[in-house]
């Protein structure tokens, strides 16, 4: 009898399979919080952007190309990072990754010209692109199963960090001064700890199921293609919305609406909280309705609330930012898991595909739109973006698959 995964309702080989071994949930709490804590420091970056645009007088495509520097180094690295530990897992590196990022908090709180504020930059990029790939190998490895379920825990530590990130920067950074950003480091220093434990574990259960994994795909390579391509589209136009407003919805709200620093950071604050509410929630219903029907919903029902939003009043543009950040979000679980069904046994490579390479790729628009912002101003960037969600039609190339209810 054959058993279904419970996630795209693909069934796995039988012949002789354990059964799966139960939720390891203290290891995805742990994973999770590790996230939040890398994200923090990430959204962090990106919150403080008004303070350093004041203190060294920066231009839009300054900011722009902090976000560039830091998404090459945070993003365009993952994938290399997850085909090479696909092969030869590094769960160790986990620890190694985090201090990194310590290392780039402390050079932002100490920097005294841009040329070392975009180091500092590049380390906590470098200590992403380490965490992301092998981490959530770990999540999957402690999922039990629930794969969806782990990704969305995962990922939800992930969002709560971006969300706390900007309210961190406004009620600590902004009232103290840059030096301030240094108290980071340590929360980060708490994440070198957990990783090394959480490593350790990983390596121990690596070394337990030392046997290759299954690589044999499903669905006919072509297929395959087609559809990993489709995903990343996807989620790369996702990434260039999501990139837009962690770097540029405060400045939006600042110069609309009249808000303060504090107040633009509050704004930014409801879509990220948004955006942590949403990716949990795509996991969940993705284990009961199936992956692609949640990534039709949240591509292209974001469409009409991203259409409104730079034509509405301030209370609006609150809650439109939270609704687009929880649809938007919800697709993100849902395409890895998706795609790691896809191509079974490469979770890493999935893993630094999706959470790295389109976010750079994100990031590196979000350097351009910088640009524009200066040549057009920051009202026509986000009437811009506001029409990205209509590429959430290409979900009608993904192939369809057994229902997981069956």
């Amino acid at each position: 009898m054959t058993q279904q995964d419970g996630i795209t309702g693909v069934a796995a080989p039988a012949g002789g399979a354990a059964s799966p071994k139960p939720t390891s949930w203290a290891v995805l709490v742990a994973i999770s919080l590790c996230h939040l804590i890398n994200d923090v420091m990430q959204s962090m970056l990106a919150a403080i952007y008004p303070l350093l645009r004041a203190e060294f007088a920066l231009s839009y495509a300054q900011i722009g190309a902090m976000t560039f520097a830091f998404q090459v180094t945070a993003s365009l690295l993952q994938p290399v990072v997850g085909a090479l530990t696909d092969r030869h897992p590094q769960p160790r590196s986990l620890a190694l990754g985090m201090a990194a990022s310590l290392c780039g908090v402390l050079l932002l709180a100490v920097a005294g010209s841009y040329g070392t504020l975009l180091a500092g930059a590049m380390l906590i990029g470098i200590g992403s692109a380490v965490f992301h790939p092998e981490s959530s190998r770990v999540a999957r490895i402690a999922s039990g199963g629930r794969f969806g379920t782990a990704q969305s825990l995962f990922q939800l530590g992930g969002n709560a960090g971006q969300s706390l990130g900007p309210l961190l920067a406004a009620f600590v950074v902004v009232p103290l001064g840059r030096p301030a950003v240094a108290w980071f480091a340590v929360a980060a220093a708490l994440g070198v700890g957990m990783l090394a434990r959480v490593g350790a574990w990983a390596e121990g259960r690596r070394r337990a199921h030392a046997a290759t994994p299954d690589r044999r795909l499903r669905l006919p390579r072509g297929v395959v293609l087609r559809a990993i391509l489709v995903l990343a589209a996807l989620t790369f136009t996702k990434n260039i919305y999501t990139a837009a407003m962690s770097s540029y919805f405060t400045f939006f709200t600042i110069e609309k609406f009249g808000l303060g620093p504090q107040g633009g950071q509050i704004m930014l604050f409801l879509f990220l909280a948004g955006m942590a509410g949403g990716v949990m929630l795509g996991g969940l219903f993705g284990d009961r309705v199936g992956s692609l029907r949640v990534i039709w919903f949240s591509i292209l029902g974001v469409l009409p609330f991203t259409l409104l939003l730079p034509h509405v009043g301030l209370l609006t543009t609150g809650a439109l930012a939270v609704l687009i950040g929880l649809i938007l979000a919800s697709a993100f679980p849902a395409i890895v898991v998706f795609a790691q069904e896809l191509v079974p046994g490469r979770t890493g490579t999935i893993a630094g595909l999706f959470f790295g390479f389109s976010f750079g790729m994100g990031g590196i628009a979000a350097a351009a739109l910088g640009v524009v912002a200066d040549a057009r101003g920051i009202d026509f960037v986000f009437r811009l973006v506001s029409v990205l969600p209509v590429m959430g039609v290409l979900a009608i190339l993904l192939p369809r698959m057994a229902d997981p209810r069956r």
